[in-house]
C-alpha cells in the first residue's frame, strides 16, 4: 500500500493510508491496559500513533489545546470540515472555531467513530440495565487521568469524544448502530498535533456491546518527535482548511456544539 497517499477500501467510509514512520524511532513507547488511560502533552509537529494490539479495541480519545483547554476537541466542527462523519486517513480535527488540533497521517483501520460518545455509568444504566451501574466505564477514566495528573481538565470540559477503531454505522433511518468492528490485531492510527495538544485516552472498558468485542484488551501508544516524524514521513497529508462560517471565526462566539455525544 502507497505511504504517500490514502487507498480507498471496499468497506464503505473506509480510507487508509500507511506510515512509513519506524517504531524504534519513536521517543515513547508504552502499552495502555484494558480500562486504563492516558494524558500526554504533544508539541506542535510530533505525531502520537495508538495501535489496536489485539483487535476491536475502542480506545476513546478527547484532544485540547495544551494552552486553553477551553479550545477542545469539536465533533460537530470536525464533522464539517471533513465532510464526514467518519475520520479516517487526511482528516484533520478541529476546535469549535475551526482551527485544526491534529491530523491522520496514518491510518491501517480506515473508519473512526464521532457520534457514539463515551460509557458511563449513567448511559450504563439506561442501556443495559441497573446491573449496569457499578461496571467501570470511559467517563470515570478521563475525570481520573484529569485529577491525577494536575491538568486544567474539569467535568465540564469532557466534551464529546472521537473513538477510535470503533464501529458506529448510521442506519437508514438515522439511528446509530453499535457493531462489530471493522480493525483487526496491529492496526493503527496516527495523529499529527497541530498545534501543542493535549491528549486524553481512555482505552475503554465497556463489556455490554460488541466496541471492543466484549473482551477489553490493551492498546500501545507511540509518540516521535517533531523533527522525526516531517524527515520519517515528509508526504504525510497537510491539516485540512477550516469551512466553518467566518462569524465563529471573528469574535461571533464559540458555537456550543461539544456536547456528550450519544453515550454507549
Amino acid at each position: 500500500m502507497s505511504t504517500t497517499a490514502p487507498t480507498a477500501d471496499p468497506i464503505p467510509g473506509v480510507l487508509t493510508r500507511e506510515s512509513p514512520l519506524d517504531p524504534a524511532a519513536a521517543r515513547l513507547d508504552v502499552t495502555v491496559a484494558a480500562g486504563d488511560g492516558w494524558l500526554h502533552r504533544l508539541r506542535t509537529g510530533e505525531v502520537l500513533r495508538i495501535v489496536d494490539l489485539c483487535g476491536n479495541q475502542a480506545v476513546d480519545t478527547l484532544l485540547y489545546d495544551a494552552d486553553d483547554v477551553g479550545r477542545r476537541y469539536s465533533a460537530a466542527s470536525t464533522i464539517r470540515t471533513n465532510g464526514n462523519v467518519y475520520l479516517r486517513a487526511g482528516s484533520t480535527l478541529v476546535d469549535g472555531e475551526g482551527g485544526a488540533l491534529a491530523t491522520i497521517t496514518g491510518d491501517t483501520c480506515g473508519r473512526h467513530d464521532t457520534l457514539g460518545g463515551a460509557c458511563s455509568q449513567e448511559s450504563n444504566v439506561v442501556r443495559y440495565g441497573e446491573h449496569a451501574r457499578h461496571m467501570h466505564a470511559c467517563r470515570n477514566t478521563f475525570l481520573r487521568m484529569a485529577l491525577d495528573h494536575g491538568e486544567p481538565l474539569t467535568k465540564r470540559d469532557l466534551a464529546a469524544n472521537v473513538n477510535f477503531f470503533m464501529n458506529v454505522p448510521l442506519t437508514p433511518d438515522g439511528g446509530l448502530e453499535f457493531a462489530d468492528g471493522i480493525s483487526a490485531p496491529g492496526r493503527y492510527v496516527q495523529l499529527r498535533a497541530e498545534r501543542p495538544t493535549l491528549v486524553l485516552i481512555s482505552n475503554c472498558p465497556q463489556l455490554n456491546n460488541p466496541c471492543n468485542g466484549y473482551d477489553p484488551t490493551p492498546a500501545r501508544l507511540l509518540v516521535w518527535d517533531a523533527e522525526t516524524a516531517a524527515a520519517g514521513d515528509p508526504d504525510a497529508p497537510a491539516a485540512a482548511p477550516t469551512t466553518l462560517p467566518a462569524v465563529w471565526r471573528a469574535g461571533g462566539g464559540r458555537p456550543t456544539d461539544d456536547g456528550a455525544g450519544a453515550a454507549r
